[in-house]
């Protein structure tokens, strides 16, 4: 689950890092008063940043500075309502612009090869850390946390000194380094980054110029998986710029997945899901989706998949893979039944179902006229002609 710019700092400020005020505004109105109360407190300018769930804001023009209160209103109402790679923009977070001196790259993935936590640095902050990779792979430098111990505050150390970092900035990169870690724990993250992590010019009260680190941008994931124990991070979800697919496929309770091919699968469990598309693919077909209903799978929940399935319009033919466990067979046949009396569009289906009523699930596709197969590769074989045929 991808988090919006604005919730992800809430998420870093949790962890006591050093995070810049903000307030997010919905409206040209919106946007004035933020910029208002930022400019009252002293900011020469505002930063007006589109709030979307992709990269490139500011190459798209959704990332602009204001002197005023009012032009800050004219920059949102130009913001709000722009196109970003297919997102609209209903939102934006206004900040006090901040006189960045030095930006850099750090951010915290799970490494499944070595099954730990990764933080990585880099010189090269705020550009995109691909961009980075691609073109300079030796600026970017790594550290694997202690799966027990955590980030080590000598790890840290080393991973500041390798960006160039030193007194008296390196022991505040420690400590974000630490808080970043330490995020990604508190909230079963998939990666959290801060893009740019900068070094800004400060003037005090006293008038007497410093230098800190601050996080002036923030980008986290969240593990679905581990949402049942967050169920405050569940409203974080931006329900806006979600596929409508995947947010009732997250209803229905499947894992569903898009893909390019022109056969879609249903199968209950992820590697039979996986073997089924494999044999599509041998048999010279491709796959339209990963679909897996799960065990247990209830009439209901089938004819919600099977609805899925049917909306992909590249989809010519249905494969239905079913080995009945917990699952009962004669439940996924009614669920196909009622799909098919209701679905918008006639696609040819092949249905294989073998287990626990299997019996009563054939007498029923029999009797409602569905073509069956007996076993996987005759399923496949005959959902890769189904699909050649309706493409002719």
């Amino acid at each position: 689950m991808k988090i919006q710019e604005a919730d992800a700092k809430s998420l870093l400020l949790a962890q006591g890092l050093p995070v810049p005020s903000w307030k997010v505004a919905r409206t040209p109105a919106d946007v004035e008063a933020a910029a208002k109360s930022f400019l009252d407190a002293g900011a020469g300018k505002v930063v007006i940043k589109a709030q979307v769930l992709v990269g490139g804001r500011g190459k798209a023009g959704g990332v602009k500075l204001a002197s005023s209160a009012r032009e800050a209103a004219e920059v949102g109402a130009k913001i709000l309502g722009m196109d970003i790679k297919g997102i609209t923009v209903r939102k934006v977070l206004v900040a006090a612009a901040a006189e960045i001196v030095k930006e850099y790259y750090l951010g915290a993935i799970i490494d499944r090869g070595s099954r730990r936590i990764v933080l990585m640095a880099s010189a090269e902050g705020g550009v995109e850390i691909e961009e980075v990779a691609r073109q300079n792979p030796d600026a970017i430098h790594r550290v694997s946390a202690d799966p027990r111990l955590g980030l080590l505050t000598y790890q840290a150390r080393s991973l500041g000194l390798a960006i160039g970092l030193r007194d008296p900035l390196l022991n505040p990169f420690v400590a974000i380094a630490q808080g970043l870690y330490a995020t990604m724990k508190a909230n079963d993250a998939d990666l959290v980054e801060v893009n740019p992590l900068a070094i800004v010019a400060e003037t005090g009260p006293d008038g007497a110029a410093s230098q800190r680190l601050v996080c002036l941008d923030a980008k986290i994931t969240i593990d679905d998986s581990g949402l049942a124990r967050h169920r405050d991070l569940e409203a974080l979800r931006d329900l806006d710029e979600e596929d409508p697919t995947d947010a009732e496929a997250r209803k229905l309770g499947i894992n569903f997945i898009h893909l390019d091919g022109t056969i879609g699968c249903m199968v209950n469990g992820a590697g039979l899901a996986m073997t089924t598309m494999d044999l599509v693919k041998h048999f010279g077909g491709e796959p339209a989706n990963f679909l897996d209903v799960g065990g247990g799978a209830r009439h209901e929940t089938v004819r919600g998949a099977m609805e899925l399935i049917v909306a992909d319009p590249k989809v010519k033919a249905i494969l239905v893979n079913i080995f009945g466990g917990i699952t009962r067979g004669d439940e996924v046949a009614r669920g196909l039944i009622e799909a098919h009396a209701e679905q918008s569009r006639e696609v040819p289906m092949v249905v294989r179902i073998v287990g626990t009523n299997a019996a009563e699930a054939a007498k029923l596709l029999e009797e409602a006229r569905f073509e069956t197969a007996t076993s996987l590769d005759e399923a496949a074989e005959k959902a890769v002609a189904m699909a050649k045929g309706a493409s002719r």
